[in-house]
């Protein structure tokens, strides 16, 4: 029994995972050896085994860059939550537990209008304007870049309460769609949506 055809061959340890190996994303390490490998057996299958795995390596490599950055972090959001104080709820979409990611990360320091204008701009994706109504103690958070209500309010609420001093009230304004916006539609258009689709319209 030689060594290469038998016990440690792919004959019995590797035969199911090298049957498709036309549908793996591989790297070409044979046209780095010398000529005099090619036709070798165990050397192409090493080199082929080895560059499947290079190849999973490089290609995972951006998907842990990935995580260091909370725009763009998938499975290491819990790390950011936790670092941050966050209840982490998995059931959320990547989209919203970035938001409050972002939301705390912006909202540390001195409260400021500009801080809360940042941090609010964290769920409306956009421009946010905050006026300061002092003589009544409280604030608007007024939403420009986005029309309707944002998505994700509840983290936004959570966030505001955490930031802002505990003697001030606050109150949100929505943007929606003017009338004279509308006259490009036509009634059969306006007719196929709901009333909150003509409201957000633009």
């Amino acid at each position: 029994m030689s060594y290469g055809e038998s016990l440690y061959s792919t004959l019995l340890f590797t035969a199911n995972e090298l049957e498709d190996i036309d549908d793996v994303n591989t790297v070409d390490l044979m046209k780095y050896l010398p000529t005099y490998y090619k036709g070798v057996q165990e050397i192409e299958e090493l080199q082929q085994s080895l560059g499947i795995e290079i190849y999973g390596l490089t290609t995972r490599v951006q998907e842990v860059l990935d995580q260091a950055y909370a725009e763009t972090a998938t499975w290491s959001l819990a790390r950011w939550e936790a670092e941050l104080g966050l209840s982490s709820d998995p059931s959320k979409s990547y989209v919203s537990r970035r938001e409050m990611v972002k939301a705390k990360r912006r909202g540390t320091g001195t409260t400021t209008p500009e801080m809360i204008q940042r941090t609010a701009s964290a769920f409306a994706g956009g421009d946010v304007s905050v006026e300061e109504v002092p003589g009544e103690y409280r604030f608007i958070v007024r939403f420009i870049g986005i029309l309707g209500i944002p998505p994700n309010m509840a983290g936004l609420i959570q966030i505001l309460d955490e930031i802002k001093p505990a003697h001030l009230a606050y109150e949100f304004a929505y943007t929606y769609t003017y009338w004279d916006s509308l006259k490009a539609i036509t009634w059969n258009n306006a007719n196929a949506g709901t009333w909150n689709d003509l409201r957000t319209f633009g």
